[in-house]
């Protein structure tokens, strides 16, 4: 009977956390592919929001879960450059050619690896500065806003850098910039975008976070990863 019982919870679990997972999906799909919600026009590029819930994934769900979250997110980048273009869609889609250049495997590499290391990344902040067992509401919450701002930081670094090493020239081009003054430009990027994204992460991550907990399944979600 014990054992019996044992297998049931284990299954409820599972079970929990595919729902979970499918429904943190859900949200990212609909992000995406809402006009002027996930994904900002900004000129010749966008600006976005979808890494907050692949970060709410990663602390509430675990790294695993997180990086499945940051994979989708990488997934509707891929197919929203190549369905709805902008002049510097090539670096996220192989598929896609803006008469400048042609994107590769490098494309995927950068729709990709930041994405899902947004995934995972915040889940060993979070543990990191909250240490084991319970903690304050101030620690915990200072935890939950490093964790959503490196998380987003994670993201902008690594594809704006990956951007710069793998198609530098072409993207001077298509942004009519010089090459010698590209790496300048993407820390204005950084700067100005990057920095502003990671903070409202932050705020975001560490509100929706911390409502989250209250609820029973959540909890039982944080105990099976931690």
């Amino acid at each position: 009977m014990k054992q019996k019982t044992t297998s049931v919870s284990s299954m409820s679990k599972k079970t929990l956390g595919m729902v979970q997972i499918a429904l943190f999906s859900a949200i990212i799909i609909v992000m995406a592919f809402t006009p002027f919600f996930g994904y900002i026009p900004l000129g010749f590029t966008r600006a976005t929001i979808i890494h907050i819930p692949v970060i709410i994934g990663s602390i509430i769900l675990g790294p695993v879960q997180g990086a499945i979250l940051g994979g989708i997110f990488g997934l509707t980048s891929l197919i929203n450059n190549t369905i709805n273009p902008t002049a510097t869609s090539f670096v996220f889609s192989p598929f896609y050619s803006g008469g400048i250049a042609q994107g590769g495997w490098q494309s995927i590499v950068i729709c990709f690896l930041p994405r899902i290391l947004t995934g995972v990344i915040p889940f060993y902040v979070y543990y990191a500065l909250k240490g084991k067992g319970s903690c304050s509401k101030k620690r915990q919450s200072f935890a939950l806003s490093i964790a959503g701002f490196a998380g987003s930081m994670t993201n902008t670094l690594l594809v704006m850098n990956f951007i710069y090493i793998f198609f530098g020239q072409s993207y001077a081009i298509a942004t009519k910039r010089a090459l010698n003054s590209l790496y300048s430009a993407i820390l204005v990027i950084i700067g100005f975008n990057g920095i502003p994204e990671a903070i409202v992460a932050a705020i975001i991550v560490t509100a929706v976070v911390r409502a989250l907990m209250h609820s029973k399944s959540v909890q039982k979600s944080v105990q099976h990863t931690h």
